[in-house]
Parts: structure tokens; C-alpha cells; sequence
């Protein structure tokens, strides 16, 4: 089996793509590019049984209703909310609300945070996956889900604060140290000092860990309520199991 995992940013250079192929040993690090382009992004995901990216498939669907109304001229105000309450609505997806539940952390807003930028170039490259004949479901049933490193490792009991940008290098070695003490099987190869030198590096690594938990069955999915929405906005998967249990030479659920 083969797993990838996709730091994605809005232009290549913040961009890392990882390999990784499984067998009953457990995982290897086979390639690891960044910065990675479009192509570079294209091919791999194309290779993989299951790829992780680390940005939203889709906005709000109450933010693109506003939009809509407001390209109108007509913007409703909801009148039992106001101000912050209102803007939280248009805000959030109802999978980050249900990664706040599950963790209690909040991912980037992609309808009023930077990580926009990303998820246009995200709508992008998942047109192109379909160009090419790999069509994608945003409740992370196809080959491409939307991972969240952060709350993987806090479900997988690792840290998961401060360990980005070069003044935390320490913390994000400590980080990958502990990451390859619970998961003796991961093999990274030549590329461990790059994991340790640069984040977007290391968060592919952990993206394409938690596509295999998703390829096991063993990540959350969308229940039946959540699934029309996580249908248009995307749905964060995450891990269900220990970090432990990805290896071996199980099935997909």
C-alpha cells in the first residue's frame, strides 16, 4: 500500500509531498519533495492508494450563500445572532467545529484566515485530479482526504504545539524523536534530517500517517447528518486508533 501526505501552501516553495509504502515490516519513507509544484503534487497523489492533504476541500456553505447574497445586494442578518456569533457561522465548516469537539483545537478558518490563499490552489489541483481521472469526494471517500497534523498528533498523544518555523528547531526535534520511539517501524530514510530541519517536511510525514489510518477505517468519518455538508466543505479526518496499529499488513476497512 501506498500512502501520501501533502503540506500544501499557496505556492511550491512552502509545498512538501511524502511517500510512503507499506508493507508488513511497516512504512518507508520512499520520496520526499519540497518544495513541491503542481505536477509534483499531481503525480504523487496519482500513485497513492490514499493521500492526506493538509488544507480544506471546500468553504463554509453558509459563508458561500453570504457571498452570494452579498454579490446581490441582499446579505441576511440572522436575527436571533449578532457580531462575533454571526461571523462564527460563516466562519467555520462543520468539520472543524467537530475537530474542536474531538480535540479542542480550532483549525485556520478558510473563509477568514490566510490558509484561503492555499485552498484556491487546493480547488486547483483537485480539478486536475478529476481531469486525470481520479475524481474526488470531499468526504475523504476517494482517494484524497483533508488531514489536520496537529490533531492527529494530539489523538495520537504527541506533542502538537510549537514546533514550526526555525526558532522552535529543538521542539521540532524533540517532536520527531518521540514521533520515531512510538512508531519504531517508521523507516525515514535519508530523509530524517530534513524532517527535522523544516515542518512542512515533517507535517507530510505526519499526513500521510493518518491516510493510512483513514485507508484502515480507522479515522473519522461523517455521520449521516454531518455527510450532505462535509459533501461541498470537506471533512478533517481523524485517527480513531493508536499510532501503533498503522502497521503491519492490514486490509482496508
Amino acid at each position: 500500500m501506498r500512502s501520501v501526505g501533502v503540506d500544501l501552501a499557496a505556492e511550491p516553495a512552502g509545498t512538501a509531498v511524502a511517500t510512503l509504502d507499506w508493507s508488513g515490516a511497516g512504512a518507508v519513507v520512499t520520496d520526499l519533495v519540497l518544495p513541491a509544484d503542481d505536477p509534483a503534487v499531481l503525480a504523487a497523489v496519482l500513485a497513492a492508494d490514499k493521500a492526506g492533504i493538509d488544507c480544506p476541500l471546500g468553504w463554509p456553505a453558509p459563508f458561500v450563500a453570504f457571498v452570494t447574497a452579498h454579490e446581490q445586494g441582499h446579505v441576511p442578518v440572522p436575527a436571533d445572532l449578532a457580531g462575533r456569533d454571526w461571523r462564527r457561522v460563516l466562519a467555520l465548516r462543520g468539520t472543524d467545529l467537530a475537530v474542536h469537539a474531538a480535540t479542542g483545537l480550532y483549525p485556520l478558518s478558510v473563509a477568514a484566515d490566510r490558509i484561503g490563499h492555499t485552498a484556491m490552489r487546493c480547488a486547483g489541483l483537485l480539478s486536475a485530479l478529476a481531469a486525470h481521472g481520479r475524481p474526488v469526494d470531499r468526504t475523504g471517500a476517494g482517494v484524497v482526504v483533508e488531514v489536520y497534523p496537529a490533531g492527529s498528533l494530539r489523538r495520537w498523544g504527541l506533542p502538537h504545539r510549537g514546533y514550526k518555523g526555525t526558532a522552535n528547531a529543538a521542539t521540532r526535534a524533540d517532536l520527531l524523536a518521540r514521533l520515531r520511539a512510538a512508531a519504531p517501524w517508521l523507516d525515514l530514510g535519508r530523509y530524517a534530517e530534513v524532517c527535522a530541519r523544516v515542518d512542512h517536511a515533517l507535517d507530510a510525514v505526519l499526513a500521510a500517517l493518518t491516510a493510512r489510518a483513514v485507508w484502515l477505517g480507522a479515522a473519522t468519518a461523517p455521520d449521516p447528518v454531518q455527510a450532505p455538508a462535509a459533501g461541498t466543505e470537506g471533512w478533517i479526518a481523524l485517527p480513531t486508533g493508536a499510532l501503533a496499529e498503522l502497521a503491519g499488513t492490514a486490509s482496508p476497512a
